[in-house]
């Protein structure tokens, strides 16, 4: 799709789960390698416990690198979301954050792996931290990325 940062980090801002779990898309960089969101605790996303429920916590970075990597490698490839891991360091009480960056060297690493059309299924590790820069959760997203083959690129 031929979406501006701006225009997407709108429709995510009116995104009805991200409503629903108070998720909120701060910034997308101009380059689409940058992506900033957060979530204040607020009483319809905390747990039994008073703490951020698990399930938002995750909410914040699903879907991002995609739809990162769907922009920054354009239309001549299939990006999905494959697999995920996420580890609870210690309990979100307040306003947690998480900085989603893809590296000019990971886009290369991305484009030479999938060359000559075979998928590659890249990693890569986030950090949700707390106001004071602690880590909350650690997130393992492991993405599906193919070159699509010339036939379906005309």
């Amino acid at each position: 799709m031929n979406w501006t940062p701006r225009l997407l980090t709108f429709l995510l801002q009116w995104y009805p789960p991200y409503l629903g779990a108070g998720v909120t898309v701060t910034r997308i960089s101009p380059d689409w390698h940058e992506l900033c969101v957060s979530m204040k605790l607020r009483w319809y996303n905390r747990n039994i416990v008073g703490t951020q429920f698990g399930g938002s916590l995750y909410s914040m970075i699903d879907p991002h690198l995609m739809l990162l990597l769907m922009q920054l490698l354009g239309t001549d490839y299939t990006v999905w979301d494959k697999g995920a891991e996420i580890e609870f360091v210690r309990p979100g009480t307040g306003t947690v954050t998480c900085t989603i960056t893809i590296l000019a060297t990971e886009l290369a690493d991305i484009r030479a792996a999938t060359a000559d059309g075979r998928k590659y299924l890249p990693e890569f590790n986030l950090k949700i931290v707390d106001d004071s820069g602690a880590v909350v959760a650690k997130v393992k997203k492991i993405l599906y990325v193919r070159r699509k083959p010339l036939k379906e690129l005309s």
